[in-house]
């Protein structure tokens, strides 16, 4: 028998699998960016469904096998695709692409889910206005996480996005985007 992972995870990507599975790209707070096969998830009536739509966050009960990670168990925390406005969405899922463009599978890196969390959480909280300087800081940090990013970046670890810390951002637009388009660059992906 195959030994059982439990993990905190947001779903960043859903792609079909056949028929009635898919391919799954899970950011997880325990195990880092994994592809993981959920089988039946597509199925009328299937169990895992609202658990593993994209851009919900769960809990996961994941298995490593020898064609890779599989998901056995979800209980669903937060389907931030529903509480989200459509502009919110957008972001989130920009995000996501850019989570999956630069973040290594298997890296076991708790700190790009705890990222991801914070800023959607402050999607749904901020007002709209701040959601662009929200974007920024959030690549930021994801650079930041990535040793792509050196810089100071304004706030700190605790309240990562907080309104006064977006201001800031708001203030210095130009300087903030120039040095996420840098990063972005630097990665060479």
């Amino acid at each position: 028998m195959r030994q059982s992972y439990a993990s905190d995870g947001v779903v960043l990507r859903t792609r079909p699998l056949g028929e009635e599975s898919a391919l799954l790209s899970i950011l997880t707070s325990e195990l880092g960016l994994i592809h993981a096969r959920a089988q039946g998830v597509k199925k009328m009536g299937a169990k895992l469904a609202g658990a593993l739509q994209t851009l919900s966050e769960s809990e996961l009960t994941l298995v490593a096998g020898r064609e890779g990670w599989r998901v056995r168990g979800a209980v669903p925390r937060t389907n931030w695709f529903s509480l989200l406005t459509p502009a919110s969405r957008t972001r989130a899922a920009r995000i996501a692409a850019l989570l999956l463009r630069l973040v290594p599978a298997d890296e076991k890196d708790a700190r790009h889910f705890t990222l991801l969390t914070a800023f959607m959480t402050a999607l749904k909280e901020t007002p709209e206005a701040a959601h662009e300087a929200l974007e920024c800081l959030m690549v930021l940090r994801t650079l930041e996480a990535l040793g792509l990013e050196t810089g100071d970046l304004p706030g700190d670890r605790e309240a990562p996005f907080s309104i006064d810390t977006l201001r800031d951002v708001e203030r210095k637009r130009t300087a903030f985007v120039t040095r996420a388009n840098m990063g972005i660059a630097a990665s060479g992906l």
